[in-house]
C-alpha cells in the first residue's frame, strides 16, 4: 500500500505559543474563581472580566456564567448579543456575534480546525461571523471560517460547514436553507430590539 502524500502547507503562528498559553491559564483561573460563580443577571461583571482580557463587548451584550471562551481576546459582541449558558466559544480566532443574536445552550462555536494533510495535523485558526438578529438555536455546531449571514436561524441540534444565506430558517447536518425567515407585525425596523433573553429550542 503506497504511503499517504504528505502536504506543507502555508500556516499562521501557532497560537499554542508561551504568551498564549499563559494568558489562557490566567484567564482559566479567573473563569474559575471569578466568572463562573458569578449570579446569573451579573452581565457586568462578566463582561468587566472579559474585557480585562481583550474582548470587545457592547455593554448590553450578555453571556451566562457557564459559557466558556477559549481566548477573551477574540470574542467580539454587538448590541444585545447574547451566549446561554454550556456555550462553548472555542476562539482561537476571532468569533463575532452581531447585534441581537443568541446563540443557545450547549452549542458549539469552533474556530478552528486541523491541517489532516500535514503528518502533525497543526492546529489552523480560522474566524466566525454570525450575523446581526440570528438565533443559533440549542446544541448546534458551527464549523471553523463559516459566516452565518444577518436574520438566519439555525434549527436546534444542527452542524453548520458553509455560510449560510441571509433570512432564512436552516436545519440539518449539513445546515441548509429550509425557508424564509419572515418577520412579525412586532418587529419594528432596523434598530429595534429587546433585551437578550435565552432561548431555548
Amino acid at each position: 500500500m503506497p504511503e499517504p502524500r504528505v502536504q506543507t502547507p502555508m500556516l499562521k503562528d501557532s497560537p499554542h505559543g508561551r504568551g498564549s498559553r499563559m494568558a489562557r491559564m490566567l484567564w482559566g483561573v479567573v473563569w474559575l474563581a471569578l466568572f463562573r460563580p458569578s449570579p446569573r443577571n451579573m452581565h457586568w461583571w462578566r463582561n468587566m472580566l472579559l474585557r480585562l482580557f481583550g474582548a470587545k463587548l457592547h455593554p448590553t451584550a450578555r453571556i451566562y456564567p457557564r459559557a466558556r471562551c477559549w481566548a477573551p481576546w477574540n470574542l467580539r459582541m454587538g448590541v444585545y448579543a447574547c451566549v446561554s449558558d454550556d456555550v462553548d466559544v472555542y476562539c482561537v480566532d476571532r468569533i463575532t456575534i452581531g447585534d441581537y443574536s443568541t446563540v443557545s445552550q450547549y452549542s458549539y462555536l469552533c474556530g478552528a480546525t486541523h491541517e489532516f494533510e500535514h503528518i502533525d495535523r497543526p492546529l489552523i485558526p480560522r474566524p466566525i461571523v454570525i450575523g446581526r438578529r440570528c438565533w443559533i438555536a440549542a446544541d448546534v455546531f458551527v464549523a471553523p471560517g463559516v459566516t452565518i449571514s444577518d436574520g438566519v436561524v439555525v434549527g436546534a441540534r444542527s452542524s453548520v460547514f458553509r455560510d449560510l444565506p441571509p433570512w432564512t430558517v436552516c436545519v440539518g447536518t449539513p445546515a441548509k436553507p429550509l425557508r424564509p425567515r419572515t418577520l412579525g407585525p412586532a418587529d419594528y425596523g432596523e434598530d429595534a430590539g429587546e433585551p437578550c433573553q435565552e432561548m431555548s429550542s
